[in-house]
């Protein structure tokens, strides 16, 4: 590896980009009372130009919910069960009734999850990547929301302290890098984590997990 090479390789670094201010907690009256086990994740509606986003999507949402505490229906069959269904197209499945998918596949709630932004923008030598998602989910017994969640990540190379022609030259590489194959898999486990696990605002504990009933002090 070339004095260049190692320069644009030592210069990447993952940053975080939330609100800055304390998010409100949320309102978890409706989720308690409700009390579900088991969680129907369905496809995601992509609003980015990435047509892959939504399948690199839900190979990342069904291990969080689980540790959580929480059934999983396996999202692969769901999206395949929902297709023979007539419902592949994803804004059919979030327009539709949540009661319906309940009858369907057995399950307590549902998640509807949209992707806002999935991109890579290249602004002066470097290259920004941002995971934008909303989550929601929704009683499969009355249709009501029971929760929502919205986070914003981003990825943003760090610039080559290195003066000159060399540390314009590793910028310019590692913004190149990171334009031709963003990563975007450690930004969604990273959405992920913020919306599930952030006491307050993401899920309480499911009943498969030894905090269940335990921790409504804090959501």
């Amino acid at each position: 590896m070339n004095r260049l090479s190692k320069l644009a390789f030592m210069s990447v670094i993952v940053l975080s980009a939330g609100c800055a201010s304390q998010p409100q907690r949320a309102d978890y009256s409706q989720f308690r009372s409700e009390g579900p086990r088991s969680i129907l994740v369905v496809p995601v509606i992509n609003k980015s130009i990435d047509v892959n986003a939504p399948d690199y999507f839900l190979a990342t949402i069904a291990t969080p919910l689980a540790e959580r505490g929480y059934y999983v229906f396996p999202v692969n069959m769901v999206k395949a069960v929902l297709a023979d269904d007539g419902l592949s197209d994803s804004n059919l499945v979030h327009a539709g009734d949540p009661r319906r998918l309940g009858e369907l596949f057995g399950t307590d709630a549902v998640m509807y999850i949209s992707i806002e932004r999935w991109d890579a923008k290249y602004v002066l030598l470097a290259t920004t990547v941002t995971v934008e998602l909303n989550y929601s989910i929704k009683s499969a017994h009355t249709g009501q929301e029971l929760w929502k969640n919205h986070q914003l990540v981003v990825y943003r190379p760090q610039q080559s302290s290195s003066g000159g022609l060399a540390g314009l030259i590793a910028n310019a590489i590692v913004a190149a890098i990171a334009k031709a194959a963003p990563n975007y898999m450690p930004l969604a486990h990273q959405a992920n984590n913020g919306a599930i696990n952030v006491k307050g605002t993401g899920l309480p504990a499911g009943p498969y997990d030894g905090l269940f009933g335990k921790d409504a002090a804090e959501y």
